[in-house]
C-alpha cells in the first residue's frame, strides 16, 4: 500500500493524492451542543465497540464525524432523538436495519442506518462494521490471495 497524503493546508491523511475535499477543522463537541446526554453516549458506544476491530481516526466535519482507516468508511450525524449514519461496503448486504443502500462504485455501497438505543449495535450490525472497517483498510482493493 501506498503511504497516506496529507493536505498540507488542513493536516487532513487521505489515500488518493491530492484528494478533493472541504479543508477545515471543527470540534466534535459541537456535534453534540444541545443533545440529550444519551446521544453522546450512544456515540461513545459505537466507537467504543468500532475500538475492538482496529485503530481508527474520529474526523469530525461540518456536517458528520466520519471514522476512518485509510479511508473513510462509516460517519455518524447525531440528532436529538437518534444517530444517523453509514457504512460503506464492498458488497450489497441488505439487513433489516439498513434503510438504504446507495451503489457509489463497483466495490462501494453505502448503507444507511439510524441508531436510536445501544440495542441497535447487534452481533448482526457488528459484523457489518468490521466489514466496513476492512473497506477502511482498503482490503477490499486487494487482490485475492495477497
Amino acid at each position: 500500500m501506498k503511504p497516506l497524503w496529507t493536505c498540507p493546508d488542513c493536516g487532513r491523511s487521505f489515500a488518493n493524492a491530492r484528494q478533493s475535499h472541504a479543508c477545515g477543522r471543527h470540534s466534535l463537541e459541537a456535534h453534540f451542543e444541545g443533545k440529550p446526554a444519551a446521544i453522546r453516549a450512544l456515540f461513545d458506544l459505537f466507537a467504543a465497540r468500532l475500538g475492538e476491530i482496529g485503530p481508527f481516526e474520529i474526523l469530525p466535519q461540518k456536517t458528520r464525524i466520519a471514522f476512518q482507516v485509510r479511508m473513510s468508511f462509516a460517519q455518524l450525524t447525531p440528532k436529538r432523538g437518534w444517530i444517523d449514519g453509514h457504512l460503506v461496503l464492498a458488497e450489497p448486504s441488505p439487513r433489516p436495519f439498513v434503510r438504504r443502500i446507495e451503489t457509489i462504485s463497483p466495490r462501494n455501497h453505502v448503507h444507511h442506518f439510524r441508531l436510536a438505543s445501544g440495542g441497535d449495535l447487534s452481533s448482526d450490525f457488528f459484523d457489518l462494521l468490521r466489514a466496513a472497517y476492512a473497506v477502511g483498510e482498503q482490503r477490499h482493493f486487494r487482490p485475492i490471495g495477497a
